[in-house]
């Protein structure tokens, strides 16, 4: 290399003889040129000393772009084109401008530690045969490192990246290292490849990240990250164990279509995760809070976990921030196309969930406090009638298949746009799933509430025989498909009612016939018989019929009808046929409201 000549120090107190200083206060070997404060006959003279793949240290120096470009041009290949570093020292090195590095290839390792690029950071397509290090560096402008090749690690921690950052397609051999980086704008990681492992603790992603694509060969490492938008790793790959979180999301955390090939806990609050079509090759925790969750068509072999925390994810002995999500319940929205058999959902809100299309949803397993949608309450009016919904656990699709049957939904809610609302006869096998699911779980009050939802369906859906659907309402309006115990109760006091007044004014005789014995004498015998009278149907007024004698005896008469027993009264020939329903009727009522409270207080 071309050694200088007697230079006097620099405007920036470097004494590039003796190489006691350097520019910009960086200790730098005495054949270091300060080439901001050469004069030109110097300056060329230093340039045209250089070859490709010479070995570069320029610490603290000061680029303007042209001054840049001529360093460049001396170290580029005839062959080429191609700018050649070997070992490049570009330490607190100060680029004004765009400072381009297009095409560049550092056959050694290229240290840019707390340089600054006043603009664009160009670095496409750039091949780094050692390290790559830019810790503590701040880009002002745009970073461009699109389908750049970093043979060795990667060094980014601290980084400030004050534009758009792209690493499109790009490729790091080691361990990628963005501890504490910080990312005003949008980054793009798409496509990257991650030979060794990828860490990113305390990054944080003010204008949101895209690694949609990008593959994790190595450990990955996402850890006290805080995503300003959204955080995309649709179709990522994670080869190896994988730690994500906490991490703090204020858009969508999108794991759509990722593959997760080992174990992985996944910490995170977020507005939204969606997980659609994502894989699962081993078992996976998903610790989640504010989040809605899409879990559409994911595929897993082994447990899988959805559980809420109810607070912040600590590290160390601090909390997580959480900025910008203020509601900490965790929903799932959509189970569609998994398998529950394997799946285990604790604390979360049910009640925007669309079940349909569920595999092995009798498997499915709850814990914790759980929520599902409800009818709407109280007293409501359809057209002229009013109307009172019975409460009970039911599913979103009911509420958005029922939305669609009045002019006045009357609080039931619609499905979300884009969606179709479902009829009864597919709702109907997801409540019968359901039902068993919480039969198996000994739960018998929620069984019974999705039973309820199943005979609403079965009895609405268009492909049953008019008479079943006949007896289906009868039955409803009797006791609520056996499990309203009020309404039982309310139809046998009626009944009740209504035979103690029908016996009252037809039921029992005018009087209380006496059985008459007759005697016969015979020679040596007397012979007795008894005759009983035929009963007298009443014939006063019926004001007067309503006596307190007539109440007490027809009273009886409906007692002992409800234990299905014979009351032993005489009774006129209406009577008897009175008796005889109520004997039938009464019963089944008192049945149907013992069966309902059971289904109530059984566990």
């Amino acid at each position: 290399m071309l050694q200088p000549p007697d230079w006097p120090q620099c405007g920036h107190g470097a004494n590039l003889t003796t190489g006691a200083g350097g520019c910009h206060g960086i200790q730098v070997p005495s054949h270091t040129a300060c080439l901001a404060h050469l004069n030109e006959t110097d300056r060329a003279g230093y340039l045209a000393g250089l070859a490709p793949g010479t070995d570069i240290d320029h610490r603290g120096t000061p680029f303007t772009e042209d001054l840049l470009s001529e360093l460049l041009t001396a170290l580029r290949e005839p062959a080429t084109g191609t700018p050649h570093f070997g070992r490049a020292r570009f330490e607190r090195a100060v680029f004004e401008g765009t400072g381009g590095f297009d095409g560049a290839d550092f056959s050694g390792s290229a240290w840019f530690d707390q340089a600054n690029f006043s603009g664009d950071a160009q670095f496409r397509k750039a091949k780094f045969g050692e390290d790559a290090r830019f810790a503590d560096a701040t880009i002002s402008g745009r970073a461009w490192f699109t389908r750049s090749e970093i043979r060795g690690e990667a060094w980014f921690h601290r980084a400030k990246f004050g534009g758009d950052a792209d690493f499109y397609m790009a490729k790091i051999e080691r361990l990628a290292r963005f501890a504490e980086a910080h990312f005003s704008r949008e980054s793009r990681f798409v496509g990257v490849t991650f030979s060794g492992g990828a860490w990113f603790p305390g990054v944080q992603f003010d204008g949101g990240a895209e690694f949609a694509g990008a593959v994790f060969s190595g450990s990955a490492r996402f850890i006290r990250v805080q995503f300003t938008g959204d955080a995309v790793f649709a179709m990522a790959e994670f080869e190896r164990n994988a730690k994500m979180g906490p991490i703090a999301c204020t858009g969508t955390l999108n794991l759509s279509e990722a593959a997760f090939r080992s174990a992985v806990t996944i910490e995170a609050a977020a507005a939204t995760v969606l997980c659609r079509r994502t894989q699962w090759d081993s078992t996976a925790a998903l610790r989640l809070r504010y989040a809605s969750v899409d879990l559409t068509d994911a595929v897993w072999e082994y447990p899988v976990s959805v559980a809420a925390r109810s607070r912040p994810f600590l590290w160390g002995a601090e909390e997580v921030a959480e900025p910008g999500l203020t509601d900490p319940h965790v929903r799932i929205m959509s189970l569609r196309g998994v398998d529950a058999a394997h799946l285990v959902l604790t604390g979360v809100d049910l009640s925007d969930c669309r079940f349909a299309g569920t595999l092995r949803l009798d498997q499915l397993r709850l814990e914790g406090r759980y929520t599902f949608t409800f009818p709407p309450s109280g007293l409501r009016w359809h057209g002229m009638r009013p109307v009172r919904w019975t409460q009970r656990r039911a599913l979103a699709e009911e509420h958005h298949w029922r939305s669609t049957r009045f002019v006045d939904a009357g609080g039931w809610r619609p499905a979300p746009a884009g969606e179709d609302a479902l009829e009864p006869a597919e709702l109907a096998p997801v409540y019968r799933q359901l039902r068993k699911s919480f039969e198996d779980s000994k739960h018998e009050p929620g069984a019974a509430d999705f039973y309820y939802g199943e005979m609403e369906m079965r009895r609405h859906a268009d492909d049953i025989p008019w008479v079943e659907r006949a007896l289906l309402t009868i039955y409803w309006a009797l006791s609520g498909y056996g499990l309203r115990a009020s309404r039982a109760m309310g139809w046998l006091l009626a009944s009740m009612f209504a035979t103690v007044l029908m016996m009252m004014l037809w039921g029992l005789p005018q009087d209380d016939p006496r059985s008459i014995g007759i005697g016969v004498i015979t020679d040596r015998s007397i012979t007795m018989t008894m005759d009983t009278p035929d009963p007298v149907n009443p014939t006063e007024p019926w004001h007067e019929r309503l006596s307190t004698d007539r109440f007490e005896g027809s009273l009886r008469v409906v007692i002992n009808s409800v234990i299905f027993r014979a009351s032993g009264q005489n009774l006129t020939t209406a009577g008897t046929y009175i008796e005889m329903a109520s004997r039938i009727t009464e019963p089944v009522l008192l049945g149907l409201a013992i069966l309902a409270i059971r289904g109530r207080v059984k566990r």
